[in-house]
């Protein structure tokens, strides 16, 4: 299996109650991908961050194997919410994947 892991880091232009806005969205967009993408195992979005964190929001994604993880990346239900819910709001992608 494949973990997928992104921290995202919205743009400085947001008020907070629009950053929590913009979380939500996103949450309820990428865990919406689970049983729609094939290989998705597991998938959840943590918008409860600590005041320690220097990101917004975190992507906790595990898939079946990289062949999944490449195929979620450009299925289009994922590049929708990518890119009508995430990359219009974010500053900063950070992204580590790794075999678990």
């Amino acid at each position: 299996m494949v973990k997928h892991v992104i921290i995202w880091t919205l743009k400085d232009e947001y008020s907070a109650d629009e950053k929590r806005r913009i979380a939500a969205e996103i949450k309820e967009g990428l865990e919406g991908l689970k049983g729609v993408v094939p290989g998705i195992v597991e998938i959840k979005v943590n918008t409860d961050g600590l005041a320690s964190s220097n990101g917004d929001l975190m992507l906790d994604s595990v898939f079946e194997n990289e062949d999944a993880l490449k195929g979620y990346s450009v299925h289009p239900a994922h590049v929708a919410v990518a890119d009508g819910k995430v990359r219009p709001f974010a500053k900063i992608r950070s992204c580590f994947d790794y075999e678990v």
